[in-house]
């Protein structure tokens, strides 16, 4: 890495294939499928490695649709929680599947989808989302339909539901408890379904979760109501894969030392300033400091990191897991350079897939 300017997104293939792995592992042994949910993760760069563990993407804006279906393949859902007029022909043409938000935009788009499989989003009316910004079951939701009688308004446009309720659920037993929960209460509808698409937000990826305990209850909901079940995983895909690598420009004690770092929360993960969370730094010392962004943005902060040694100007710090909701986030706040991406390929080499210039910054403008 010494050759490679920071910022840079660090991808590491061997932590990918690995991920990708227990993904495979999950489809085989429940029969469910798969599909990279990019509105989380859209680094098509490794899309290669991951085709042949999962049954293709889903997306949430037409851009997305057809990024999936350039660069992906396979499957290519496509979702929006409003298409418009000017969108919909063209959604069409790259899609499998086309998953309606609401019963007015079945309504209004259903005819233009007749040549394609054509869902609609249901609304459990609860989630197990910790955040009120990201709870797709909060007050007065715009996402999807819960009302019996409009459900049923549209069983014959329909084959299939998607059910978004789980964000970084790590909680086998709640996701289980909830499906039976949904099982309950919309049981009727899902046996006179095709498919159910159960979202993302399962972190089955994680260290010591069960996964074959929810490969199990996968089945069994399939074997129950006849349907094929699919699942989004986005940060599931790609968690624990990928590092941001900066340096240190400046270092200031005012009573707290404080590191200067060539990255920035806002520009870089900007999810860590809407959730007010702190980044994955290191921990491992008895030297502490405060690691904070170049922008103007006074509570541009990643957070509070030890280090064996006192840090120096110019040393390198790795910002883990990296991956979700960044890259597809990034922007160009204070026109602080925009971090390169690159790979770290499994016999060790890094190479650089993508850097950005002053001419990117320029024309992302007028």
């Amino acid at each position: 890495m010494a050759g490679l300017q920071t910022p840079f997104y660090l991808i590491d293939a061997a932590a990918l294939r690995r991920n990708m792995e227990k993904v495979a592992h999950l489809r085989e042994a429940s029969g469910a499928r798969a599909l990279l949910a990019l509105k989380c993760f859209a680094t098509w760069s490794v899309f290669d490695l991951m085709r042949d563990y999962m049954d293709g993407t889903t997306s949430s804006s037409l851009y997305e649709l057809r990024l999936g279906h350039e660069t992906f393949g396979k499957e290519t859902h496509a979702y929006s929680v409003a298409w418009a007029d000017h969108e919909i022909d063209e959604a069409v043409g790259y899609a499998d599947k086309i998953i309606f938000n609401s019963l007015s935009q079945l309504d209004r788009f259903g005819d233009k989808a007749r040549g394609i499989t054509t869902g609609l989003r249901l609304n459990p009316r609860f989630s197990t989302s910790g955040f009120d910004l990201a709870d797709p079951a909060r007050p007065f939701s715009r996402l999807g339909e819960w009302d019996r009688d409009r459900l049923e308004s549209a069983m014959d446009r329909i084959s299939g539901v998607m059910i978004h309720y789980n964000c970084e659920n790590r909680d086998f037993d709640l996701f289980d408890s909830q499906l039976t929960r949904i099982e309950t209460e919309f049981g009727d509808i899902l046996k006179r379904l095709d498919w159910v698409s159960l979202g993302g937000g399962i972190h089955f990826t994680g260290e010591g979760y069960p996964v074959d305990r929810l490969a199990d209850r996968l089945k069994a909901f399939q074997d129950r109501f006849g349907v094929q079940a699919y699942l989004e995983p986005g940060e599931a895909s790609i968690t624990g894969t990928t590092t941001l690598e900066v340096s240190v420009l400046d270092i200031i004690d005012n009573g707290k030392k404080v590191a200067i770092v060539d990255s920035s929360i806002e520009a870089h993960m900007l999810d860590l300033l809407i959730y007010r969370e702190t980044a994955k730094l290191p921990q491992d010392g008895a030297h502490e400091y405060q690691i904070a962004g170049k922008t103007c943005l006074a509570g541009d902060i990643f957070g509070d990191a030890r280090f064996p040694q006192p840090l120096q100007i110019g040393d390198r710090i790795s910002i883990a897991d990296a991956a979700g909701y960044t890259m597809v986030k990034k922007n160009w706040f204070n026109g602080v350079a925009m971090p390169a991406i690159a790979i770290r390929d499994d016999d060790g080499t890094i190479r650089t897939v993508r850097d950005f210039s002053y001419d990117d910054y320029k024309s992302s403008l007028s």
